[in-house]
């Protein structure tokens, strides 16, 4: 299997996660008009299961380092199966909510609090998860809490915004932001357990006997299962707006399929490639970066869909804080391991 040892290579790995997971929402954007968040998730978990096959029987089947998917999967112990499906669980729960969140307060405020509050206590989760395996965390700590903290002030930042909007436009803004902190309540966790289910050969914090790529697969499966579970009953009770039948699924156009599938596609690279930098970079550094999907999601926001058009006067200063925030917080996270 392929995995990266360079900690500049990491980096950047870790930057290309950071653009897929903040990237991969335009997709439902793109479907909204005329597609319900509900029936586009059908086709956003097959395109994240896809990939993780094609990542497992291509990176995660040549090379010279560790085994290949396949007699990964011949030695794979149970309890670290059930890890890394446990992590695709939490992991599916928190998205569901902040597709939701999305389709009622946009990416550039939907991403920034719940990507925001996932990032953070993920940093926090993978820091002590790595202490307690007797590693230790970063190189300088004081500047990675540093820009822990920044971060914390852009999704208050983000919160303050959303608020404002709503306000000016008569529209309730309380729902939007706690679907997105509920969102990021789940997602926070979702790393960690996934490290677990790793063999600490390859990566520091983990405890169990499988390669990247496999815990990739498992945790793509636990997606698949809890979507099976958990989608169904969202249809007939809907977060937002009427109920939703399955038959419309099979109504759907070409294109409206394939905005989900290539949403979960560009989603599932980014964890990917997050996952074959963990090693040279370790689960907190490499999480911190790879998360920092909010900075992706406000310029898509901002710039490509206009979502602050119209906006009340000052918004355009409280956004450029924001980012500023993010930007800062990202540059002393990576810093902070160099």
């Amino acid at each position: 299997m392929v995995l990266i040892q360079n900690y500049s290579i990491a980096i950047l790995l870790s930057v290309t996660a950071m653009i897929c997971w903040g990237s991969w929402a335009n997709t439902q954007k793109m479907a909204a008009k005329t597609w319900r968040f509900e029936l586009f998730y059908w086709d956003l978990v097959i395109g994240i299961f896809l990939m993780s096959l094609i990542a497992a029987f291509t990176f995660g089947s040549i090379g010279s380092q560790g085994r290949t998917f396949i007699a990964d999967l011949n030695q794979a112990d149970i309890s670290s199966i059930i890890f890394a499906m446990l992590g695709g669980i939490l992991w599916n729960m928190g998205n569901i909510l902040l597709v939701a969140a999305i389709a009622i307060a946009g990416m550039a405020i939907a991403f920034p609090i719940g990507g925001g509050i996932a990032w953070i206590l993920g940093i926090v989760i993978n820091y002590v998860l790595i202490l307690i395996s007797g590693h230790s965390g970063t190189e300088r700590p004081m500047v990675l809490w540093i820009g822990v903290i920044i971060i914390i002030l852009a999704i208050v930042l983000s919160g303050r915004i959303y608020k404002r909007i709503s306000k000016e436009r008569k529209q309730p803004s309380q729902k939007g932001i706690w679907l997105s902190v509920l969102a990021g309540l789940f997602i926070a966790f979702f790393y960690g357990f996934v490290v677990k289910s790793l063999d600490p050969e390859f990566v520091s914090g983990g405890t169990g006997n499988l390669t990247p790529y496999t815990g990739i697969v498992f945790f793509a499966l636990g997606v698949v299962i809890s979507t099976l579970i958990i989608n169904p009953i969202i249809m007939r009770k809907p977060i937002v707006g009427e109920p939703v039948a399955i038959k419309l699924y099979w109504k759907g156009s070409m294109r409206e399929h394939s905005s989900g599938v290539l949403g979960g596609m560009i989603w599932m690279l980014g964890m990917v490639v997050s996952f074959m930098a963990v090693g040279a970079a370790n689960p907190a550094i490499s999480y911190a970066l790879s998360n920092a999907a909010p900075v992706v999601a406000v310029l898509w926001g901002i710039f490509v869909w206009k979502e602050f058009k119209g906006a009340p006067k000052g918004t355009d200063r409280l956004l450029s804080i924001m980012f500023i925030c993010y930007i800062i917080g990202l540059v002393f996270i990576t810093y902070s391991n160099a």
